[in-house]
């Protein structure tokens, strides 16, 4: 079973992946007003590549009750098989 910062770091290659930003660092405490590029629209590929690579699904009600990038990664270590 991964950890939340072996979560994170794999995350933390999605954001940059979809952001094109090759120097882009996250954080357990980063939000999107915390990434110049993160607006709505990239929030929605950026859920989309985070589902692929986990193999997992969001609920909406998953995604709007996020605040940062380690809830989001709590969420998906919840979601993980043991």
């Amino acid at each position: 079973m991964p950890s939340k910062n072996d979560v994170i770091a794999q995350m933390n290659d999605i954001f940059r992946d979809v952001l094109d930003n090759d120097d882009l660092e996250i954080n357990a405490e980063t939000t999107a007003s915390d990434v110049e590029d993160w607006d709505s629209l990239s929030h929605i590929q950026l859920v989309v590549a985070i589902e692929k690579h986990f193999r997992i699904r969001f609920t909406t009600a998953e995604i709007t009750a996020y605040k940062n990038v380690g809830e989001m990664a709590e969420g998906i270590l919840k979601k993980l098989p043991a």
